[in-house]
């Protein structure tokens, strides 16, 4: 097969390397409009299993996925002007934050989200990252059913800007929230800190960890993550910078009322 250069040659090669691997997508067609095909590579990159590609997809997939990213744009901490020492807010999209390591918002069984196109942070990032992350993911958890909750761990970024990925599982909430609730959010990020610092990484983006899907009080989560970050901070001076990264307009103003 021709190598494909362009990103929508990348992208019909992907896609039909993708509906050949499984037979009840036999049947299915691949869009003419991009949009829709980048919509369709990216369901069919969620719902794969973590298997092996071979290195002609690998080497197409990381070319699309570069391409995306130079298209979107990447943020440097640069760029950013602390909102306390050793403390930034950003609004933005992580996946494309150029961070020693950003944090995910993982479920316990560390894969990342099946769902196709879905909007949480573990979706995006495990697309964007491409189909490696799942794949190692999947070695570090081999014999593992489930991540306990308030643990970390670390991976490789693939097509990230960032260098390595913190995966952490944050508590759900059914009801009220609880001290156990409040302890667990706050070991996610102590335990991301202690993970990013044992690796030698200087700056580590936070998401809203538990918010959204896992229904923690958007004001209480930031009130947890600032003070832990903050406890850590002058724990282990000088070591890391901490960036709070926000999606929605909500969650800025919590956190610039916060840190003011």
């Amino acid at each position: 097969m021709e190598r494909p250069v362009t990103q929508e040659q990348r992208a019909d090669f992907l896609i039909r390397w993708l509906l050949n691997e499984r037979k009840e997508y036999k049947d299915i067609a691949i869009p003419v409009n991009l949009t829709e095909k980048r919509q369709l590579l990216r369901s069919l990159m969620n719902v794969r299993p973590p298997v092996p590609a071979d290195n002609e997809f690998l080497t197409a997939q990381d070319a699309y996925l570069q391409e995306r990213l130079a298209e979107r744009g990447v943020t440097r901490i640069g760029d950013l002007s602390p909102v306390r020492p050793g403390i930034y807010l950003w609004q933005g999209d992580i996946t494309t934050l150029a961070a020693d390591g950003i944090v995910n918002a993982a479920n316990s069984q560390m894969l990342g989200c099946f769902v196709p196109c879905h909007g949480c942070i573990d979706n995006a990032i495990h697309t964007y990252a491409g189909v490696q992350l799942r794949q190692e993911c999947a070695s570090i958890m081999a014999g593992q059913k489930a991540e306990p909750t308030g643990r970390a761990k670390i991976t490789k970024a693939y097509n990230l800007p960032c260098r390595y990925v913190l995966h952490t599982v944050g508590p759900i909430i059914y009801g009220g929230v609880t001290e156990t609730d409040r302890k667990q959010l706050a070991d996610c990020y102590r335990s991301c800190l202690n993970l990013a610092a044992a690796y030698g990484l200087r700056s580590v983006a936070f998401c809203c960890i538990s918010t959204g899907e896992f229904h923690f009080p958007n004001r209480l989560a930031a009130e947890i993550a600032i003070m832990t970050v903050e406890e850590w901070q002058k724990e282990n001076p000088d070591q890391m910078e901490v960036i709070f990264n926000v999606f929605k307009d909500n969650d800025y103003k919590i956190y610039r009322q916060l840190l003011r």
